[in-house]
């Protein structure tokens, strides 16, 4: 650790680069911020994939109960309309999942990693390390 990092209590990881400016914490710090969101969004995708998987679950079980109530047209509409149906034309939510991450998401985590090496080196959080050091000084 320099001298500058050593008093600012921060790992050199969390510092800015010399020459940097605020302009650039700024875009950088805002950039993390939208991954971080699109972390969430991830999660989601993953709660609907399991909630949907579990009422499918549940949908064989309501099938299974209108035929043993002796009724086999409902349960027959049910197991043609909604088990194991594609939630998407052509997808089931494994696959709506693994586009996602395939797609979207693994794409955005290349380039934010592009961006903050090509402009902070090795070093991430900045913003969010130099909000920490403001609020533990004031």
């Amino acid at each position: 650790m320099d001298d500058q990092e050593q008093r600012a209590g921060r790992p050199r990881r969390h510092t800015r680069p010399p020459g940097m400016d605020d302009a650039t914490v700024e875009a950088l710090g805002l950039l993390s911020e939208a991954l971080e969101t699109t972390e969430r969004a991830r999660g989601r995708l993953y709660d609907f994939h399991q909630l949907t998987g579990g009422a499918d679950r549940v949908v064989g079980e309501a099938v299974r109960a209108l035929r043993a109530a002796g009724h086999h047209e409902q349960a027959d509409l049910v197991e043609r309309e909604v088990r194991g149906a594609d939630v998407l034309p052509g997808m089931w939510t494994f696959e709506i999942v693994e586009t996602y991450d395939d797609g979207y998401h693994r794409r955005f985590t290349e380039v934010e990693r592009q961006v903050r090496e090509a402009l902070a080196g090795d070093r991430d959080h900045i913003a969010e390390a130099e909000m920490k050091q403001r609020r533990e000084t004031s």
